[in-house]
């Protein structure tokens, strides 16, 4: 007989999770870690923190539940570990030492609970010349060599967002870290750091370039590669209407389901000879700019030519694909996307929305067995 499902809750139901509050990767990881059903508390402190969303549409605390405590106060430190006591990971985002001076390091937390799995998520790590500096997503890839592959070679290099530092090299690192560490401490008995840099994990996710780097498939500068822009059937075009397209006709079949589809089948030969790409690449942008991105969109409908529209953010839940398969989803009047990945047996999902700040105190205090989050500052 299979397992009975439990929609809704996700395959971290019964793991408990403090978050000490703060902008960016870590309140990312919180959501991460509550989107697959754990139970996390966010430790707001009074009067938030800076460069923060408006509580009511910071979907990064969907999810959550909110407790406000003032860490500076003579009793803050003994309530947040009153938390840590009865949870299985902390995730705090301070510069090195900080956590430790308000009373919350790791040192004080294992006193307390020698199977807690503590988190530090940081752009320059624990430690190293930079540890204590200040810093955002775009100077973390800046030294790992990531930002200078992006973009044009005559232009400067492209800022994807925060979504390559915070998110990828950060929060998802932190988050396989966490589990990681969950996993031996319920093996063991025995709780350890978790010191996610940015820096650290957005140097890993170039591994294979630099392979291929080290092996002479990759050149050390922008826009001159396979995968960045520099070859002439993997990049984005404009169309007639100033939108774009993008095509990653990378492999023989593909390509010339491309070429034929674009109406440019002369062009078949130029696929591996590099002299010819500068040519290769006129004729492509010149096809799409001769209709508009919907027009082409048509055209490689159902193709294996591997061709698709650039859509806004605001397009993106309303393509047909993504619609079919509930990426985006609608909770109290935002559309977000919906928790990923999917599981066959313990499905996630969108419980709450983004938790206000303090508003759940009373019953995270029953819940946990925490009484002490109901006394006022001493």
């Amino acid at each position: 007989m299979a397992a009975a499902k439990t929609p809704g809750h996700g395959p971290l139901t019964g793991v408990r999770v403090v978050e000490l509050a703060g902008i960016g990767p870590g309140p990312f990881a919180a959501m991460l870690l509550a989107d697959l059903g754990a139970d996390v508390v966010r430790v707001d402190r009074p009067g938030g923190t800076g460069l923060a969303v408006n509580p009511d549409f910071d979907v990064t605390n969907r999810n959550k539940r909110s407790v406000i405590v003032d860490l500076k106060s003579p009793d803050g430190a003994a309530r947040v570990l009153g938390l840590a006591d009865r949870a299985d990971i902390l995730i705090e985002g301070y510069r090195p030492g900080v956590a430790e001076r308000l009373g919350v390091g790791p040192e004080a937390c294992h006193a307390r609970n020698p199977r807690l799995v503590y988190g530090r998520m940081t752009g320059w790590g624990q430690e190293g010349p930079l540890a204590h500096r200040a810093g955002h997503d775009i100077a973390y890839i800046a030294l790992t060599g990531t930002l200078g592959m992006i973009g044009r070679p005559d232009e400067p290099p492209a800022v994807p967002a925060n979504l390559l530092g915070d998110y990828a090299g950060g929060s998802l690192y932190l988050v396989v870290g966490v589990l990681a560490a969950l996993h031996h401490a319920r093996a063991t008995g025995t709780g350890q750091i978790v010191d996610a840099a940015i820096v650290d994990g957005t140097a890993h996710l170039s591994a294979m370039i630099h392979g291929m780097l080290a092996a002479g498939g990759w050149q050390d500068r922008r826009a001159a590669n396979l995968l960045d822009g520099g070859c002439p059937y993997y990049g984005t075009y404009e169309t007639a209407d100033g939108r774009y397209m993008a095509v990653g006709a990378l492999e023989q079949q593909f390509y010339e389901e491309f070429l034929d589809l674009l109406g440019i089948e002369d062009q078949a030969a130029a696929r591996k000879d590099w002299t010819r790409w500068g040519e290769l690449r006129e004729a492509v942008a010149a096809r799409f700019k001769s209709r508009t991105r919907d027009e082409w969109t048509a055209v490689f409908e159902g193709s294996d030519a591997c061709v698709a529209p650039v859509l806004s953010l605001g397009e993106a839940p309303h393509h047909p694909h993504l619609a079919a398969r509930g990426t985006f989803t609608d909770h109290g009047g935002i559309t977000q996307p919906a928790p990923a990945p999917r599981f066959s047996e313990t499905p996630a999902g969108v419980r709450t929305g983004p938790a206000q700040p303090g508003a759940d105190t009373a019953d995270v205090a029953r819940d946990w067995d925490v009484p002490d989050l109901m006394k006022g500052p001493e």
